[in-house]
């Protein structure tokens, strides 16, 4: 059976899905898209903890489907500006599984990701599938990908 690892950059995902659509990514379809006749060895969502109960309740769903969720604090700098990606925790993790897996998905759009796409295929031999939401999905990692699935209607929820 095809072993799959999943990384999926959720607050990327969370902010190009509503402003592409309006709409909000169905987590539940995504998973099954992505891990269907499929051994899981991994599924990771990325995510900034903001510590309010929508945020809570949102984790708490995607616990419930299988996901494993990873948080870092919301850092909000004295002028004003923000902190909080997981570039280089989603790089580390995916880097750490191509050992295992045969196949790497990546839910993002961001193109910071196109130099880990393209190392999953050349150094490690691996399958990198990337979801992504069209408009907002760098060029560069749609290249760099084996296969790009588009985030559309059919993985939102309504």
């Amino acid at each position: 059976m095809t072993r799959v690892a999943m990384f999926v950059d959720t607050q990327n995902v969370y902010y190009t899905a509503r402003e592409a659509y309006g709409k909000h990514v169905n987590y539940r379809r995504l998973w099954a898209r992505a891990t269907a006749g499929r051994e899981v060895l991994a599924a990771r969502c990325y995510a900034i903890d903001k510590g309010d109960t929508r945020q809570r309740e949102f984790q708490a769903i995607l616990r419930s489907i299988g996901f494993d969720v990873r948080l870092k604090p919301f850092i909000q700098r004295a002028d004003g500006s923000t902190k909080g990606d997981w570039d280089v925790g989603i790089t580390l993790d995916a880097i750490e599984f191509a050992a295992q897996a045969d196949v790497i998905v990546l839910v993002s759009g961001d193109g910071d990701f196109d130099l880990l796409a393209q190392r999953l295929r050349d150094v490690h031999g691996k399958c990198v599938e990337v979801y992504g939401v069209p408009r907002f999905t760098a060029d560069s990692l749609i290249e760099s990908a084996t296969r790009f699935i588009p985030i559309d209607h059919s993985l939102l929820l309504g």
